[in-house]
This record gives structure tokens, C-alpha cells and sequence, in this order.
């Protein structure tokens, strides 16, 4: 099949360079964005003159044409025709005539494809965004419900201080509202409209990219045709966004793997959710919590290779950025599968409650409370801190816990410890006092997910 841009060559292109070059195996999901934009470009041309309306009106019918027939399946896709671009505006050719020519005018596939990326890319952000909002109302929702549960809280994977169960949650919960934030900032990098930059210089005709941004819906028109043309940066931001999220997700994973394993029986994952061993029928393994974690590294991947493949290129366009688009795309479809799948697993998570909150009594973690008691003695802190860790390594020489001590024990280490020690030794005692603004108390946590909650509206 003759190609559109034939003109200038003598040979027919080798086999092996239409199976090297194609992009259309990839890049055909692009298609209801590259009839949308040509639709606004050919309303641009007739408003302009620089087509006649008549033209502009059969081009936009048979663009319409080309979209239900996509949509319905019955559009065969051409390999030697490279791309989504010419696959269209070729169908389109063969549809209504050499008419169909004038749709290329003041454009190029350079600002066609970089029109088409961000148009998809926005729609892909307002998808993600919302199911993000869905997650963030889900963990809002388990940490309102479970507000008074107790469980050790740790720092270097060694307990620490006790902490509620809804303050570990809304951990989460913040850390993807970042996300969602990040996200929803992405997007005034992404909707600038790059259309009428052609290849890299502009055109000759009397366009007009306002009015095509206002078809289109862009906040705003690029100002450079050469960095138009040849930026990917708001592509490298999505997978920069999305690889923070899936590091998010990665460490959540990790903590639902541990929990639900023997040894802490923190959790019990939903039997829909786990898979057996194909050897051990006992098993129950956190499969879709392991490739959250895994599939982590497949959209960090996804941001490496983006960012090499634009590292050395000279402006303007270049061939290489082709492969911008499989990064994208996989990133994208990862990002919402992984979305869909947690935002159902995790309201079906069964907490063990008793064993976080025996977990957390076993431990020392109430020994910094009974440091911020000494110096509310006037003990200075960092005697009152090596006074407790003396406390502490008495009681693991006696196998004692800290409420098993008397107070003349206490009083052998410091004389302004009193009878009221044992006011501030208790896991519950500790998780209640702890009201500063974003602590743990159940005070400070209700409020903070009444303030969370609002901001989600």
C-alpha cells in the first residue's frame, strides 16, 4: 500500500523495517483521541478559511464514521501503515476522497501524537484520581469503624510505642492523598495543547490554536513549537507519580503480608484474595499483596526507561520517543488494576484485634511514657531516658514486665517516682495522653479523620 509520505522515495520499505517501525500494535487504543483532535483541527481549518466548510463538514462526518466503526470492532488496523495517525487519515482518504488530504494541513504527526498522549493522559488521571478518592473513603471508613483498637506501633520493624489501629490506617490514607494530589498537579503540565506546532517550527497558515484549545478543552496552548514537539515531560511526570503511588502500595503490601502470616496474626486476608500452594494444602498465600509489591518494580521500569530513552536526544522530535507510549500505557493499566483491586480487598481484611492489643501489652512500649513522666518531675530528658532504659533492662533481667514492678522498685532507680506511675504504663493510658495535633489518641484521630473526610468532599 502506498505510503502517505511516499513521495520522496524510490524504494518500496523493507518488510523487517514496517514489523522495526510500527507503532499501531500499541498505539490504536489512541484512536477515539486522535479522531477527537482531527475533528477539532478540521473545524479549526474551515473557521480559518484555509480549508473550505464543505470539506471540513465531510472530513468531520467521515471521522465519525471511522469512530463507530472502531468502536464497534469492524475497522481492521494496518500494520504498514505505521501508526494510529495514518491508519485514520488513510481509512479516511479511502472513505471520502482526496477531501480527506486536507485534514493534514498546519499539522504533523509530531504535534498529532503529543496532542494524543495528553488527551489520554487525561482522561487516564481523572480515572485514577477517583479511584484513589474511593481507597483514601475506604481507609477513612475501617479507621472510624475501629477507632478504639490498640496495636504496637514500630520504627526499624521493632515495637515501639502502642498506636491505634486507625492512626496506622489514616498513615495510609494521607500518604495517598499526596498521591491523589500529585496527580491531580500532573495535570496542568498535561493539559496544554501542543497542536499547531507541526513539526517543529509552526506553519505559514493563519491557524488559530486558541480556539482549537477551547474545542478541546485545554487550559492553556504551548508557547514553543520546538519544545512542543519534543517534550515528554508531562509523560515523565504521570510515571513519576505513579511510581511514588506504587511505592505506597509496596509498603502497605509488605505490612499485609507480614500481618497475615503466622508469626504476627495481625490479619486474616479474604479467602477471594489469597491462593493455596500447589504441593502444601495448608497454604494460604497473600499473592495479590506479593504482586502489588512486585509489580512496583515493573512502573519504576516504566520511569527509568522513559527517562533514558529522553536523556540524549537533541530537539526536536526524534524516532526514540515512540517508545514513550508502552511505559505510558502498561503504567496506566497497572496503576488502575491495582487501584480496583485493593479498593475490594481491603474493607474484607478481618483485623485480629486481641492480638494487636496483647502484642503491644508484651512489649516495653510504654517505656518513653514513663521517661516524659520523669520529666514532668523535672528530671531533664536525657537523664530521664537513661534512668528508664535502666528500668527496662531490670525487668528483661527479671522477666518482668513494667506493670509487675512495685514502686519501691521504681523509687530504687529514681526518688520523685510515685504511687502514680502506674497511671502512665498501660498501653491504653499511653495511646490516650498522646493528644498533640496528629498524635494518636483517639481524640486527635477522630478529628483527624473528620478534617480527612471533609477534604475528600
Amino acid at each position: 500500500m502506498k505510503k502517505l509520505w511516499s513521495g520522496r522515495f524510490k524504494e518500496k520499505t523493507a518488510d523487517i523495517v514496517e514489523q522495526y517501525t510500527e507503532s499501531i500494535s500499541f498505539d490504536n487504543r489512541l484512536w477515539k483521541y486522535d479522531i477527537e483532535g482531527s475533528i477539532a483541527h478540521a473545524k479549526m481549518l474551515a473557521k480559518q478559511s484555509i480549508i473550505p466548510k464543505k470539506d471540513a463538514d465531510k472530513i468531520i462526518k467521515g471521522l465519525k464514521e471511522i469512530y463507530t466503526e472502531i468502536a464497534g470492532g469492524r475497522f481492521k488496523f494496518r500494520q504498514e501503515l505505521e501508526d494510529i495517525h495514518m491508519n485514520i487519515e488513510s481509512a479516511l482518504i479511502e472513505k471520502i476522497g482526496e477531501v480527506g488530504g486536507r485534514l493534514h494541513t498546519a499539522r504533523s504527526r509530531n504535534d498529532q501524537v503529543a496532542l494524543d498522549i495528553r488527551l489520554y493522559l487525561r482522561d487516564e488521571i481523572k480515572e485514577i484520581t477517583s479511584l484513589l478518592k474511593n481507597l483514601e473513603t475506604a481507609f477513612a471508613e475501617i479507621a472510624e469503624k475501629d477507632l478504639g483498637v490498640i496495636m504496637p506501633g514500630y520504627t526499624h520493624l521493632q515495637r515501639a510505642q502502642p498506636v491505634l489501629l486507625s492512626q496506622h490506617l489514616m498513615a495510609y490514607a494521607q500518604m495517598f492523598e499526596r498521591d491523589r494530589m500529585r496527580f491531580v498537579d500532573a495535570l496542568k503540565r498535561i493539559n496544554i495543547l501542543p497542536l499547531g506546532s507541526c513539526a517543529l517550527a509552526g506553519t505559514t497558515f493563519p491557524t488559530d490554536r486558541k480556539y482549537v484549545a477551547e474545542l478541546l478543552k485545554f487550559d492553556a496552548v504551548s508557547e514553543n513549537s520546538m519544545d512542543s514537539v519534543s517534550d515528554r515531560d508531562f509523560a515523565l511526570e504521570f510515571l513519576s507519580c505513579a511510581s511514588i503511588f506504587m511505592m505506597h502500595i509496596s509498603r502497605l503490601a509488605e505490612e499485609l503480608i507480614l500481618w497475615s502470616s503466622e508469626e504476627f496474626s495481625f490479619i486474616e486476608l479474604p479467602d477471594a484474595f489469597t491462593t493455596g500452594s500447589s504441593i502444601m494444602p495448608q497454604k494460604k498465600n497473600p499473592d495479590v499483596a506479593e504482586l502489588m509489591r512486585g509489580k512496583t518494580g515493573r512502573v519504576y521500569g516504566s520511569l527509568i526507561s522513559l527517562l533514558t530513552t529522553m536523556k540524549g536526544l537533541p530537539l526536536a522530535y526524534n524516532r526514540d520517543m515512540q517508545e514513550d507510549k508502552e511505559p505510558v500505557f502498561d503504567t496506566a493499566d497497572t496503576v488502575k488494576l491495582t487501584l480496583n483491586a485493593l479498593v475490594q480487598m481491603f474493607p474484607k481484611i478481618k483485623f485480629n484485634t486481641k492480638r494487636m492489643k496483647d502484642t503491644a501489652d508484651a512489649a516495653f512500649s510504654t517505656a518513653t511514657d514513663i521517661a516524659e513522666y520523669l520529666v514532668r518531675k523535672g528530671v531533664p530528658f536525657r537523664t530521664a531516658h537513661e534512668i528508664t532504659g535502666k528500668i527496662v533492662r531490670y525487668c528483661i533481667d527479671k522477666n518482668k514486665k513494667l506493670s509487675d514492678l512495685s514502686t519501691p522498685e521504681y523509687k530504687s532507680f529514681s526518688n520523685v517516682i510515685g504511687n502514680d506511675i502506674y497511671k502512665f504504663i498501660g498501653t491504653a493510658e499511653s495511646v490516650n495522653a498522646k493528644k498533640s495535633y496528629g498524635g494518636t489518641s483517639p481524640s486527635t484521630v477522630k478529628e483527624q479523620i473528620k478534617r480527612f473526610r471533609k477534604g475528600l468532599k
